[in-house]
């Protein structure tokens, strides 16, 4: 069977990714600077025209420039009563992630887009429009700094490399989520020697430690498949690992949880 990965490497399909990611970016970028009202989904979880109309610009391009690929975005799941099929490989779309912090007008929103194969991730990109910052996963890591929406990515001339950062021997510096920190995510902070957090919201948090900024981010709150992928490829490319809390991987196209995510840690190395 022919699929993506078989006649496309992850370097590729994560700048087709970007260049798609950055033109979202700019429509999320109108609809932040207008006074736009969010409304509340079946799931109580905000949205707003920004997710709507990124949305539709990332499918119609995905639609145009990989054909054929099955595509889960977060928008479009939400009104659809049907069932996600896909063979063995698909695409992951979340418009808006941290739509909370895009309500609240802090920056720290993103645009995923990411390829998942299998059990695992691909290739992706995490696109932070109002910081101006764009990671791309494939084979490698990138970070493009200063990226306007909707501006070409030039990843070849602007991108620099990222790798994850050996564990600092006064302690690790934890990503922590600004809207979701819970009980347990607390618990098991307390078992690890952490010297300082990091609050940051979106999948942002997988992007501190693919640059060397922080070192593990415990997630037990509920999240989704494409609340992850993107950042999931953007942190393996740059060398390191998302796992259960077991030590599993942390794996995708869970048809049976409805895409839902189990607990999970993001490590910048091997786990301690």
């Amino acid at each position: 069977m022919t699929t993506l990965t078989s006649t496309m490497d992850a370097d590729r399909i994560a700048r087709i990714f970007a260049e798609i990611a950055s033109t979202a970016g700019r429509v999320v970028m109108e609809v932040y600077a207008t006074d736009f009202e969010a409304r509340v989904k079946a799931d109580q979880s905000p949205v707003s025209d920004a997710d709507e109309r990124a949305e539709e610009i990332i499918l119609e391009r995905l639609a145009k420039e990989l054909p054929g690929v099955p595509v889960l975005a977060e928008e479009e799941a939400a009104r659809s009563d049907e069932t996600f099929t896909f063979k063995s490989e698909f695409i992951l779309v979340d418009p808006v992630d941290g739509t909370r912090e895009f309500l609240k007008r802090k920056p720290d929103f993103t645009v995923n887009i990411a390829l998942a194969n299998g059990d695992g991730i691909v290739a992706g990109c995490v696109y932070a429009p109002a910081r101006k910052d764009l990671y791309v996963g494939g084979a490698n890591a990138y970070l493009v700094e200063h990226l306007e929406p909707g501006a070409a990515p030039e990843i070849e001339t602007r991108g620099q490399r990222i790798h994850t950062r050996a564990y600092p021997s006064e302690g690790l510096t934890a990503a922590v989520s600004s809207s979701h920190l819970d009980k347990d995510t607390e618990a098991f902070l307390s078992r690890i020697p952490v010297a300082a957090r990091n609050g940051i919201g979106s999948s942002l948090k997988f992007c501190l430690i693919a640059r060397g900024l922080a070192d593990v981010y415990p997630r037990w709150g509920p999240t989704m498949e494409w609340d992850t992928g993107a950042g999931q490829a953007v942190l393996q490319a740059a060398g390191g690992r998302v796992l259960t809390p077991e030590g599993g991987p942390h794996i995708y196209g869970k048809r049976d949880k409805n895409f839902r995510n189990g607990p999970f840690i993001a490590w910048g190395r091997d786990p301690l």
